[in-house]
């Protein structure tokens, strides 16, 4: 600081004093371009990064417009197949398919239409990009095109799936009626929307398709319940929902069909009813609606129906009793009277002088005409009988078990390779085991230290010529029915088995064929050469089918068409029920059933076995019937075509 000092007045002291300092000018300009140079700083930084956010949006804009234009490429693509294939098939009235009204729909509708042929015209007609507005609001475009080479190979295909089509042969008339095509398909689309960003879409999934004769209905005629992969007869409005899962197989209920969210169901097959209306549950609420499909509250139930919906549909009558099948035991006809045709008219019930004359147990002793509390009989004749063309010889139609029992079912081979089905029956302390032997043509019985050689097995005698079959009926309950172990086969190859009850079948473990004869999944289509004629019914027109699975992992399977149902079932029988729970229940076959109950089970797949309606006349063995009106498909009126929305299996997007 520099002191300056200055002169006062005389007299006074002199007083030094700072000087005042200099003006300091430039700081405050210095300071300015300094927050100058920070905010265009800052300014540069936020323009920079409002460039890069409005790149990367462009570039995702960009990437979805092409990604949706690639999508809807796919959406056309798949339309066109299935408008081709609809175009392709014969409209020509159902008579004219094959040769002539005797033979029914004999030749293929879709004859001569090459899947390949299909998809070439849809390649071609989209070989370059198209756009998807051709007004021009939206600059989309797709082409679809091979990629068989880079990183992202996608080549488009199409082929008919393994086992088809598939023939449904008319359960009253014994002729083809419908014919059932899937194809399988994969699908690349290439999207683009502006510049040259591109997005590649691929899809994996098959379509369905169905030709079906129109029909005119004239008499009656006697069909077995083995033609339906479910029916419920009574199945009223509201009750319930049913459990989600695959169907397959021709579905019918007097009541309502019913259906739930949160789960998936497909129906492969014609599904029909007698009520007006289906049902559909959101949680508590119940609606009825005569669509096959509904939203409410921003759900929607959609099953899939492969083969369609038809609702209001004539009731089907109920079988009497199980009068038939306990014939069926004593003559191996079922009828009662001796005939030569069952179902002419209704049988009596057997008395046990009926019993006494036909039935012996393992000592040769007959049945008691004062009746009996248990044991087990067969049809045999022994030598003296009018008849019997040699000692101890079968001449019925299979076992006949007194009182409630436990049944296990296995299979087996002797010392000379034929192939074996074995019953153990178990009564109490008593275990009478039977082994049929078709290829030795030989019935063996052994209870304790007892051994019965037989001549002949159980026959079905209402065909021209006889034909093994076995009807097991026990008078009482069932109390357990299985197979020997989870996965180990009870039926074996040619038998052809039907277990009825006049009471409760409780099935307890796996009852499985020795070869499948449907595959088992959605497509459920025929093993090739896995036919061997095997097949097993279950039925009782009294009591429940109950379920329980002892293994570990809570799953079960039964092979065959499994009935509960008659015209006299209380409101509490005649269903199928579950003991404890379940978490998968496969069955192949089909279900029969009275009254539909609540079950504890995760899921339940039905895999219908397609011979029921592929052979003319296969089924269990006197498995319960019921009145159709006889169907004539020579209708002169082209055949329906349902094409179903197509089952999408994989689907991926590729940047390009």
């Amino acid at each position: 600081m520099i002191i300056r000092f200055q002169r006062l007045q005389t007299g006074r002291k002199l007083k030094l004093s700072p000087a005042l300092p200099q003006r300091e000018h430039g700081i405050a300009l210095f300071t300015t371009l300094l927050l100058l140079s920070l905010v265009s700083l800052l300014a540069l930084a936020m323009m920079l990064t409002v460039n890069s956010d409005m790149m990367i949006n462009g570039y995702y804009g960009n990437f979805r417009s092409s990604f949706y234009a690639a999508d809807s490429g796919l959406n056309v693509a798949r339309q066109a197949l299935m408008n081709n294939f609809n175009a392709s098939v014969n409209m020509t009235p159902c008579v004219g398919w094959g040769t002539g009204a005797a033979s029914g729909c004999t030749t293929d509708p879709l004859s001569g239409t090459n899947a390949g042929s299909v998809l070439s015209t849809v390649k071609s007609s989209y070989s370059s990009f198209a756009a998807m507005n051709p007004s021009g609001s939206w600059p989309g475009s797709f082409e679809i095109v091979d990629n068989s080479s880079g990183s992202t190979p996608c080549v488009n295909a199409l082929a008919a799936a393994t086992g088809y089509p598939q023939t449904h042969v008319n359960a009253t008339s014994g002729l083809i009626d419908s014919y059932t095509y899937r194809f399988n398909y994969t699908l690349c689309s290439t999207g683009r929307a502006q510049s040259l960003q591109q997005v590649m879409v691929k899809e994996s999934g098959s379509l369905v398709m169905m030709v079906q004769a129109q029909t005119t209905t004239s008499q009656q005629a006697q069909v077995s319940f083995a033609a339906f992969g479910a029916f419920i007869n009574n199945y009223p409005p509201c009750l319930g929902p049913l459990i989600p899962g695959t169907m397959t197989g021709p579905m019918f209920t007097n009541g309502a069909w019913q259906f739930m969210t949160g789960g998936s169901y497909i129906f492969t097959d014609p599904v029909g009813q007698a009520n007006s209306k289906a049902d559909y549950y959101f949680g508590s609420n119940c609606i009825q609606s005569a669509t096959s499909s509904y939203t409410y509250g921003g759900q929607t139930i959609r099953p899939t129906f492969q083969g369609g919906l038809n609702l209001n549909q004539p009731a089907v009558s109920l079988p009497p009793n199980s009068f038939s099948q306990k014939w069926a035991v004593l003559d191996g006809k079922g009828c009662g009277e001796g005939g030569t045709t069952c179902g002419t008219t209704a049988p009596p019930a057997p008395t046990n002088s009926d019993l006494n004359a036909h039935l012996k147990n393992i000592s040769g002793t007959s049945y008691p005409t004062g009746g009996a509390s248990s044991g087990v009989y067969l049809p045999y004749c022994t030598t003296g009988m009018t008849g019997c063309s040699a000692p101890n010889t079968v001449n019925g139609g299979g076992i006949y078990v007194e009182g409630s029992a436990n049944v296990t079912m296995s299979i087996g081979t002797d010392s000379h390779g034929n192939q074996t089905q074995i019953y153990s029956i178990a009564q109490g302390s008593t275990t009478t085991t039977i082994t049929t032997n078709i290829g030795a043509n030989t019935t063996t019985v052994v209870s304790g230290g007892t051994t019965l050689n037989l001549t002949g097995v159980p026959e079905n005698l209402n065909g021209a010529a006889a034909s093994p079959a076995t009807m097991l009926y026990v008078n009482g309950n069932v109390n357990s029915l299985s197979g020997t172990g989870q996965g180990v086969p009870a039926v074996q190859d040619h038998s052809q088995v039907t277990i009825a009850a006049n009471g409760n079948v409780n099935i307890t473990g796996d009852v499985i064929y020795a070869h499948e004869p449907v595959t088992m999944n959605t497509a459920n289509t025929l093993v090739s050469g896995n036919d061997y004629n095997q097949v097993l019914g279950v039925f009782t027109a009294t009591g429940n089918i109950q379920l329980s699975s002892p293994y570990s992992n809570k799953n079960l399977q039964v092979d065959g068409s499994l009935a509960a149902i008659g015209s006299s079932c209380a409101s509490n029988s005649c269903g199928f029920t579950v003991s404890g729970s379940i978490n998968t229940f496969n069955n192949v076959g089909g279900q029969i059933q009275g009254n539909i109950f609540s079950a504890s089970m995760q899921t339940e797949n039905t895999y219908f076995d397609r011979r029921f309606t592929s052979k003319p006349g296969f089924a269990p063995p006197w498995f319960p019937s019921t009145t159709l009106p006889l169907v004539d498909i020579t209708n002169a009126a082209a055949p329906l075509v349902t094409v179903s929305q197509p089952q999408r299996l994989s689907w991926v997007s590729y940047p390009q």
